[in-house]
């Protein structure tokens, strides 16, 4: 048994890790100034939320045997300064990550949109087939009461590598520890603008996780990215690439079909993006041991990620869908793939300006016509969001200028949003939610019960 300390242990990936250790048979305290859920009602159903909110150094000692850092502190952090004055072991989560699978043959999902998807197609292949391997994702999945597992016996891990930086004192891009075997890229669209001040930059991330791969590892690239393609192809590291591109796949009285040698497999989830996660998670699945014929078989019934084209309500006249979409190159594909699957219907969308790059006046052209797509185009922002992350106010008109539309209705009062989504005739409709936010708490259960009434 490990003695652990979590400093912000409310995050998301560090309140999963944090559970993951205590059901390994891990001690494990925490602390953190604020702690909101999901986080708050898994950590307490664990049994290790912290008694008191706040920093308090005297939780450190000796008797610890490391200190898991979170994005969410600060560098002048109390506890912190103490672990570091008492020369204990301090980790970010996916530095500790790479340490506890070091022995394993890591298997990392990366890319600036997709990987939680493809990630949670691997996962349920493998589960159907009752094959168990460790796992870090980036959201939770149904039938899973944890989204990272870590044990002694699995000799994979599948990890979504994410590209944003690891902790206060680690500013190296989570994804760069782990030095995979097995690796993916679904694409790469700059992002992380707070971080990363060219796509240049941003790119040159991607590049050095490419040459961090094993030597003699394998590395699955969406060929339809030209920024990707070119990049991989460039890369001296002695690697196997393999490409991959959009299954092919067809619409048909409101449901997707997969083209296959063995004919035409309903799919539970749609969209071009979908169809290309699809194939990439195809090819994992292979290197991990799955035949072909057994990746269709499970992948059928794949309902998909939370709040990634999640349904959470319908009716037969009537959808809603949530989607994380925020990045420009996502909301478009995202967009794109609920036009195509119900063209018969009238399709609203609300997107929420959440992320410090959505947010940022010289980065926010980038979503230029991304809702040309909408019927009936909605953007939301809150100005304490643009406040707390210390940008510069963004005015309706700039806004309008950025997106090419002037067609959009803008909202910047959770209360006014709800009211005007609670009005709408749901008939014959799609409400499609865009957000890595909450839209300032509106009521979902209010939205869910407008949809479908009278449908």
């Amino acid at each position: 048994m490990k003695r652990y300390h979590f400093i912000a242990i409310g995050g998301s990936a560090m309140h999963s890790l944090a559970i993951a250790l205590k059901e390994n048979g891990d001690q494990i305290s925490g602390s953190d100034d604020a702690i909101f859920d999901p986080s708050k009602t898994q950590l307490l159903k664990a049994a290790i939320y912290p008694e008191k909110m706040g920093w308090h150094p005297e939780k450190i000692s000796t008797d610890l045997d490391a200190v898991i850092l979170g994005m969410h502190a600060k560098a002048d952090n109390p506890e912190l300064i103490t672990a570091q004055s008492l020369g204990l072991k301090i980790y970010s989560y996916p530095e500790f990550i790479a340490h506890f699978s070091k022995r394993k043959t890591r298997v990392v999902i990366a890319g600036s949109h997709g990987k939680t998807t493809i990630s949670a197609m691997v996962l349920h292949v493998l589960k159907y087939h009752d094959r168990s391997v460790d796992f870090m994702l980036g959201a939770q999945l149904d039938g899973y009461n944890n989204s990272v597992s870590l044990t002694d016996k699995n000799d994979f891990i599948l990890l979504e590598g994410d590209e944003y930086l690891s902790s206060p004192i680690d500013l190296t891009p989570k994804f760069h520890h782990y030095k995979p075997q097995i690796s993916l890229i679904s694409g790469i669209a700059w992002d992380h603008v707070n971080v990363f001040k060219t796509a240049a930059d941003y790119n040159k991330q991607f590049e050095i996780f490419i040459n961090s791969i094993t030597p003699g590892g394998v590395l699955i690239y969406n060929e339809e990215d030209i920024t990707l393609s070119t990049m991989v192809n460039l890369s001296q590291n002695t690697i196997r690439k393999e490409s991959y591109h959009t299954a092919p796949h067809f619409i048909d009285s409101g449901r997707t079909y997969l083209k296959t040698d063995e004919g035409a497999l309903p799919l539970t989830v749609f969209g071009d993006h979908n169809l290309s996660n699809l194939a990439g998670a195809k090819w994992i699945c292979q290197l991990m041991g799955v035949e072909q014929d057994d990746f269709y078989q499970a992948i059928t019934c794949f309902g998909g990620a939370a709040k990634r084209l999640e349904k959470i309500a319908s009716s037969s006249k009537s959808f809603l869908f949530q989607d994380f979409a925020h990045a420009p190159s996502k909301v478009k594909a995202t967009i794109n793939a609920v036009k195509k699957q119900f063209e018969n219907f009238k399709l609203f969308t609300c997107l929420e300006l959440h992320t410090y790059s959505s947010l940022d006046y010289k980065f926010i052209h980038n979503y230029r016509d991304s809702l040309s797509l909408s019927d009936f185009p909605i953007v939301f922002y809150d100005p304490k969001t643009v406040k707390r992350k210390n940008l510069s106010p963004i005015t309706k008109k700039e806004i309008m200028v950025a997106f090419n539309d002037n067609r959009i209705k803008i909202f910047t009062q959770p209360k006014a949003l709800e009211e005007f989504l609670l009005k709408i005739n749901y008939n014959k409709t799609v409400l499609l939610m865009m957000s890595s936010g909450n839209y300032g708490d509106i009521s979902w259960e209010a939205l869910k019960e407008r949809v479908t009434e009278n449908n």
